[in-house]
Order: structure tokens, then sequence, then C-alpha cells
């Protein structure tokens, strides 16, 4: 899944802001335990002011126009999640932010769900970045099962190039802002 069309200003300087804030070269272990010249620290880009509405204008560009909702599996999600819905709200566009825990809360109200996540939710559901796309998948599973509809996967940047295929055999569309390649790396590297 090669980017074969321009990146608009915006995603340009996105790129370039995850590039001077959240690139970092070096001997790396990955989640899935592989060894990288490179790692994505892209919450030091999701954190920060100017980095938030980055990613908030590139995503209202491609957030499908009936999604009511965005979150995703914490902690990947939140910043996505959470600056997107604020950003938009504050532009006239109301959507809904959630996380889903890790595992189900014993106490309270329970579950895996945190935030505002209602079933009938057209749910795009979100991660800063995916490797190989598990977790994007565990976190439709638990939308699924409140009784939403995810609408959209959709990655800050795809680290793997694998997500698109998975996303696809489980019936969702996906999306990534931004590719390795577009980062100057090759797919799983």
């Amino acid at each position: 899944m090669t980017r074969t069309d321009a990146l608009t200003p915006t995603l340009e300087a996105l790129r370039d802001h995850l590039l001077a804030h959240s690139v970092r070269r070096g001997s790396f272990v990955l989640k899935s335990g592989r060894t990288s010249e490179w790692f994505l620290d892209a919450k030091q880009t999701l954190c920060r002011p100017d980095g938030m509405l980055l990613v908030a204008d590139a995503i209202a560009a491609v957030l499908p126009d009936d999604a009511t909702a965005i979150g995703g599996l914490t902690m990947g999600a939140d910043p996505v999640a959470f600056a997107t819905a604020g950003v938009l709200a504050a532009r006239g566009r109301a959507i809904k932010a959630f996380s889903v825990r890790k595992e189900v809360k014993d106490h309270g109200a329970g579950g895996r769900v945190a935030g505002a996540l209602e079933g009938g939710d057209r749910v795009v559901i979100t991660e800063d970045t995916v490797t190989r796309g598990t977790s994007v998948l565990e976190a439709a599973g638990v939308v699924r099962q409140v009784g939403a509809e995810p609408v959209l996967i959709l990655t800050v940047v795809d680290r793997g190039g694998t997500c698109a295929a998975m996303a696809a055999e489980a019936g969702i569309p996906f999306a990534a802002l931004l590719t390795a390649p577009d980062l100057g790396f090759e797919f799983g590297s």
C-alpha cells in the first residue's frame, strides 16, 4: 500500500512535524519483538498543540460524514481521538470521543469502554501508529460488542503495511494519514 498521490500541504506539515519531534534513529526493540533502526513516538507530535491541530485537520479531511464517534485502544488512540473531537467541536463538527481499555474494569460501571460511545454510533477506530493492526481490530471488536458500527480504521502512521488487508478481512475500510514510506522508511523496517 504505497501512496500514489501527492501529500496535501496539511499532510506535508504533519510529516515534517513527525520527523522533527517523533522519529528517533538507533536500535530499538518493537512491541512485536523485532528490532528496528527507527522508532516512532508519535505522542511527541500528538501531545503538542501544533501537532494536535495538524492531526485534527488531516483527520477532518477524511472523516466520513456519518461518523459520530472516534476512539480506540488506550493509549495509542487517546490523543488522536480527544484532540480531534475537541478541535472539530470548536469548528462546529460534533463527534464524540472514547477509549477502549486493555482489560475489563471490575468496579464502577465496569466494561472496557470509557467515554462517550453508545450503541448505534458510527465509529472511526483510530490509533497513532500501527505496525500489524491487532490493536485497532481488537478495538473494533469491542465497539461492535457495544452495538456501535466501525465505519473506518484510521491511523496517523501505518508503519507495517499490513493493517489494510486485516481491516478488509474484518469488513472495515482502512486509511492512513501517512505511511512509513512517507517518512522515508520501508514498511516493516
